[in-house]
């Protein structure tokens, strides 16, 4: 998977399945993902922004995702919370961008 960070940084780390995308990115040190609640969607400090592609294929929020998006003020059109990404095989080649600022 590669996270690329709003300051242009690419980083590429080996993600293990069944954990979160949260959860690998914070295991790898990539430092745009905050995770302040743990992984309990309720912070909105773990937010990444897919490409379409990506989005078309993992879906838009979940109902519980959504209005913590929201309350995050984030706008960006494929925004999800890497909290609620479980790492499944088909994330081979995954690619998200973090926000600038995660709070």
């Amino acid at each position: 998977m590669t996270f690329i960070d709003a300051g242009g940084t690419v980083r590429e780390i080996e993600a293990s399945e069944g954990l979160s995308l949260m959860e690998n990115a914070v295991a790898n040190g990539i430092d745009a993902i905050e995770a302040v609640c743990g992984g309990n969607c309720y912070c909105g400090t773990c937010r990444v922004h897919l490409t379409p592609e990506w989005f078309d294929r993992l879906g838009p929020p979940g109902e519980y995702e959504g209005p913590v998006i929201e309350t995050s003020g984030d706008e960006h059109p494929r925004v999800r919370l890497s909290c609620q990404l479980a790492v499944t095989g088909e994330f081979e080649g995954l690619v998200v961008e973090t926000p600038a600022s995660q709070s």
